[in-house]
């Protein structure tokens, strides 16, 4: 999520960001996964969006916190592209993403968009 927020802002979120911020090196074995997600939630930017927004009542993408769109990118990539991971765990993860790097409010407001764009 730290990276997918750092692209966001324009950011090159390359090896540097990845030691430093994440405290990742690249013989890490998450290192895989971590590139896979980011370069797919930017590969599939408009899809994920479309989702996201189709789910969003009385709110507009621009109106949403970059951090909280930084964390529903993540979890509705994670949903909609890897078939690997439970619907459930997407949701549940972003959630605590929310708990540790947001407000108390976001948790059940992203809870609920991620919910929604899983059963559309």
């Amino acid at each position: 999520m730290q990276l997918i927020y750092e692209k966001m802002l324009g950011g090159e979120g390359g090896g540097h960001t990845e030691a430093v911020l994440l405290n990742v090196e690249e013989t890490d074995p998450e290192i895989t996964y971590i590139h896979e997600v980011v370069e797919g939630v930017f590969e599939n930017l408009q899809e994920l969006d479309g989702a996201l927004s189709a789910n969003l009542i009385n709110w507009s993408m621009d109106r949403l916190a970059r951090v909280d769109l930084a964390i529903m990118r993540l979890a509705c990539y994670e949903i909609m592209f890897r078939d690997d991971i439970p619907v459930g765990v997407s949701v549940e993860e972003a959630g605590e993403l929310a708990r540790k790097f947001s407000t108390p409010e976001s948790v059940g407001f992203i809870t609920a968009i991620l919910s929604g764009a899983a059963t559309s």
